[in-house]
């Protein structure tokens, strides 16, 4: 099977070999980095790591379009598993070969959960409104869904071709709440999601969002969420 990891880049020079180097090459065929519009060297970074698919958008179109040229690009390079890592070596690369290993096993979607071992989290960095939030959110969903995922809102995670394929994810926000969408899409096709525990990082290299635009995505994952159960 062919094994595509995708970056999703931006501005993550500082990172991006660290997060690079660990990435298992002998499960892993290619590596795709899409630069959202850096304003540091990531694209000089990511051509010194001899990653081989590299492309770059004009203008910054948000989180979730970076994803979709990713998507894209892997789809076109015939990928069975997609695997998408941030680049901020938040999430540990080596789990690859274990969030691989689920998927030849079964199932359709994995996702690298940071919340399986509850203030762990917190001990490991994460800023403890962000681990009240995403525990909120996903209760909700889980209740909504009838589902018992740890956490919703991973950026680490593997998908199977055929589900990519089979949802519309370019009709999906190019914000953040692009992530939750494909999962609520997944659950409305009947797709398998496990899980695995991954121990993120959090230091001055790790991206995150403002807490203004952690409200705006909390509202949207409320909206997408009702709306979805409203559709049946």
């Amino acid at each position: 099977m062919k094994i595509v990891v995708v970056l999703p880049a931006y501005n993550c020079a500082k990172s991006l070999k660290k997060t690079i180097s660990e990435i298992p090459q002998d499960v892993v065929n290619e590596i795709v980095l899409v630069d959202d519009f850096s304003s540091d060297d990531t694209i000089e970074v990511a051509k010194e790591c001899c990653i081989r698919h590299i492309i770059k958008h004009d203008r910054n179109l948000g989180y979730g379009a970076n994803q979709k040229t990713c998507y894209d690009t892997a789809l076109i390079l015939d990928a069975d598993i997609i695997v998408m890592l941030h680049p901020d070596y938040q999430y540990d690369p080596k789990l690859i070969t274990a969030i691989i290993e689920k998927i030849l096993q079964g199932a359709d979607i994995v996702l690298a959960s940071r919340m399986m071992k509850g203030l762990e989290a917190v001990k490991n960095g994460m800023p403890l409104y962000k681990y009240l939030c995403n525990r909120v959110l996903t209760k909700f969903q889980n209740f909504c869904f009838k589902k018992h995922l740890s956490e919703y809102h991973t950026g680490y995670r593997a998908y199977r071709k055929d589900v990519l394929k089979s949802i519309m994810y370019h009709d999906f926000s190019n914000d953040f709440i692009f992530d939750n969408q494909i999962i609520i899409a997944a659950f409305s096709k009947g797709y398998e999601i496990q899980e695995i525990y991954c121990p993120a990082r959090y230091d001055n290299l790790s991206s995150s969002i403002r807490l203004l635009r952690s409200v705006k995505y909390g509202c949207q994952v409320i909206y997408y969420t009702i709306k979805q159960i409203l559709k049946g």
